[in-house]
Parts: structure tokens; C-alpha cells; sequence
């Protein structure tokens, strides 16, 4: 069982999203607290991933973040925002969140989610991959590569044709922001077979998270190229 606790001043959205992981049948959530709650419910109930709200009005989000992470055995958090363009994005995952995701998320889609992030992946919601990759990319000018380099093997020195086809294929998905479920629907592969595969892209790339890999992807321009054709 995936022990979840759910931070979030608003009842309703404490209790909606209790309601839809429970429903998954592997997933507990051990608390269903507001802000002013979270750290006191998290020390007592241990659970495996936080939902953490990021705007609370009696409490940021982004501090009690910091507060998880410090702590002698800290749980895995994914921030929660109604917005898809948050200005809290790369403080959170510069702090330590695992994942941002948007309270509207499909409820189909919160479950598989939630499951990935206890397997340890970075998620993203896919309304944010754009802005995480687009702020990165605005802090690292001063690393492009000298002219005449391929933009492919600019970050890791690893040319984009290293990759089969089908890696090629998953890494372009993992870069849209999908879960390994998503991807498995999408390219008709079982979600075991995704996570072969992307533990290979990872691999090949020289990146430890999936966040990485979509940055990479963006620096090599595959996403532009893939996006005009």
C-alpha cells in the first residue's frame, strides 16, 4: 500500500482527492490535513508521498516543503497548484519536490500519478513540463555549445541517434510531461515495457530523473523539430 497524506486548507479538496486515490484500491491516505497541520501530520503518520499545496493562506507551502525534506526520514512531495504557469515551480523542485501537479488533474489520471511518484519518478503535470524547461533553459545560456557543435550531444556529449527508435518514440512522451502509463497507452506497450525503456533513455542520456531527460530533449531541439513536422 502507497501511504498518501493530502495538504490543503480547502476541505473539498482535501476530501475529493482522498476520495479518488482510495478508490485505487493500493493507495491509503494516512491524513487529509490543512497547512497549519501538515508537519504535526506527517511526523505522526509517516506517510511515503505528501500532496502539498503551494498557496495556503495561513502557511506557504514552499516552507513547509522545506520542512519535509529536512526531516530525519522525509517522505516524497509533489506540490499541488490550481495554476498551470505557477511562479513557485522552480523553487519547489530547487527544494526538493518530486512533482507538480494541477488540482485538476483528471481523477482517471491521479491515481497512476501518485503511483509513479512512489516509484521514485520525477512528474510533472504536462501544462508545466513547458515552463520548468523554458526557465532552465533562461538560467544555462552561458553553457550552449561553441557554433558548429550538434545541439544534440551539447549536454551530455550523447548524439540523439544513440537512441532506437522506440527510445526516441518514449523520450519524446516522458518530455510532454506522461506518466509511464500514459506513454504505455499512447505507443501500445505494457507499462513494464515503458519502464525498460525508460530507464534505458535515462541511462544512454547520463540524467537520473525524468525532468532531465525532457530538458535534454529541448537542448538537442527534438521537441521543435517534432513540433513543426
Amino acid at each position: 500500500m502507497i501511504r498518501v497524506a493530502v495538504v490543503d486548507d480547502e476541505a473539498l479538496v482535501r476530501s475529493g482527492f482522498s476520495m479518488i486515490l482510495e478508490a485505487a484500491g493500493d493507495i491509503v491516505v494516512v491524513a487529509a490535513v490543512p497547512g497549519r497541520q501538515a508537519v504535526e501530520a506527517v511526523t505522526e503518520h509517516e506517510p511515503d508521498l505528501v500532496l502539498l499545496d503551494v498557496r495556503m493562506p495561513d502557511v506557504d507551502g514552499l516552507t513547509i516543503l522545506r520542512r519535509l525534506v529536512e526531516s530525519p526520514s522525509p517522505p516524497r512531495v509533489a506540490m499541488l497548484t490550481t495554476f498551470g504557469c505557477d511562479e513557485y515551480i522552480a523553487q519547489a523542485l530547487g527544494s526538493g519536490a518530486s512533482g507538480y501537479l494541477l488540482k485538476d488533474t483528471d481523477p482517471d489520471e491521479l491515481a497512476p500519478l501518485v503511483k509513479s511518484l512512489a516509484t521514485g519518478a520525477v512528474v510533472l503535470a504536462p501544462q508545466i513540463v513547458p515552463t520548468v524547461v523554458d526557465g532552465y533553459l533562461s538560467h544555462h545560456r552561458d553553457l550552449e555549445a561553441p557554433t558548429g557543435r550538434d545541439p544534440a550531444t551539447r549536454d551530455h556529449g550523447v548524439p540523439a541517434a544513440a537512441l532506437s527508435e522506440r527510445e526516441h518514440d518514449v523520450l519524446l512522451l516522458l518530455a510532454e510531461g506522461l506518466a509511464n502509463r500514459e506513454i504505455a497507452h499512447r505507443l501500445y506497450l505494457g507499462v513494464g515495457t515503458v519502464k525498460d525503456h525508460v530507464s534505458s533513455v535515462l541511462a544512454k542520456l547520463g540524467v537520473d530523473n525524468r525532468v532531465k531527460a525532457a530538458l535534454w530533449a529541448q537542448r538537442a531541439g527534438m521537441l521543435a523539430r517534432d513540433g513543426a513536422q
